[in-house]
């Protein structure tokens, strides 16, 4: 890499997850992310339009999406399952009639997305229950992982027939999801790399980070990126403390430094790829001191990654 493209600037922008119940419409979140933030770029929450709504519904707010996002330059670079369909245990529920739904469902989140002008569409795939005894396994059962990687296939498929580029995987740092380790997440991009849309993965720094799941001397982020570049082509950042997945803003006190995030990401060769800011709030906090908290996130994390 040339001393030039080492100093390029991260393209930088926010996931839409902190305006859930809040600044729900574009009319609301647009003036949110483009003036108080100075940011031209997301990644769309699936917190915000629910894919389930009746056809007329989500077609109407697709077409909102679209012409305000056009209209002010806004480019929606993905969109993400969101936390409330995250809750449920999706493609890998003890259930397969809920399975079946779940895959119905992002086949859903992908119609919508072809409609707003969205290309990409992800997020975590599903968790197996727990077991009884609260221990927790090393591995998916081989014929649940089987089946996960058959509904991507058809996942890739859908998308396809909708006009979408690329669908993404999010590792999260649970033994009840897939995948939760470099070389899981390199097995699955291995497994479905005759898909019909490509699937990505897109890391989160709070995730690869967990110490108790991966220890504290693990090396953080950077055996991700350094046995994964070829397959990110996003990332999530976030304020941590290795303790719990926080996603707290960069006022925060944390672990994270988003200086030394991004030279880590230029060093890797994860850089160019887009970097999100992935905050969650109570419901109950306030929203002025959100936006405050939040303006001063994004201009640190500019300056770092610019």
């Amino acid at each position: 890499m040339s001393g030039d493209m080492a100093q390029a600037p991260i393209p930088f922008g926010i996931n839409l997850g902190f305006c859930t119940k809040r600044w729900v419409t574009p009319e609301l979140w647009v003036p949110v992310v483009r003036e108080r933030l100075g940011l031209d770029l997301a990644q769309f929450s699936l917190d915000i339009v629910d894919p389930m709504w009746p056809d007329a519904i989500v077609d109407r707010h697709a077409a909102d999406i679209r012409r305000a996002t056009e209209a002010t330059g806004i480019t929606l670079h993905s969109a993400f399952i969101g936390l409330a369909h995250y809750t449920f245990n999706q493609l890998l529920h003890p259930d397969p009639a809920v399975r079946n739904y779940a895959e119905y469902w992002l086949g859903r989140a992908y119609r919508f997305a072809a409609l707003a002008g969205i290309s990409r569409v992800g997020g975590p795939l599903g968790a197996i229950p727990a077991r009884l005894d609260g221990s927790e396994a090393d591995a998916l059962d081989a014929a649940d992982y089987a089946e996960l990687i058959a509904r991507m296939h058809r996942l890739g498929e859908r998308a396809a027939a909708e006009g979408l580029t690329e669908l993404y995987v999010e590792p999260t740092p649970l033994r009840r999801e897939w995948p939760w380790s470099v070389e899981q997440a390199r097995q699955m991009m291995s497994d479905t790399a005759d898909s019909a849309v490509p699937w990505r993965l897109c890391v989160d720094w709070g995730h690869g980070t967990f110490a108790p799941l991966y220890g504290e001397e693990d090396g953080g982020m950077e055996p991700w990126f350094r046995g994964l570049s070829d397959v990110i082509t996003a990332v999530h950042i976030q304020q941590t403390d290795y303790a719990l997945d926080r996603h707290w803003d960069f006022t925060v006190p944390g672990r994270v430094d988003p200086a030394e995030a991004a030279a880590l990401l230029r060093r890797t060769g994860i850089a160019p790829a887009p970097v999100f800011l992935e905050v969650f709030y109570p419901f109950e906090h306030d929203s002025r001191s959100i936006l405050d908290a939040l303006e001063t996130t994004c201009a640190r994390l500019k300056q770092a990654l610019a």
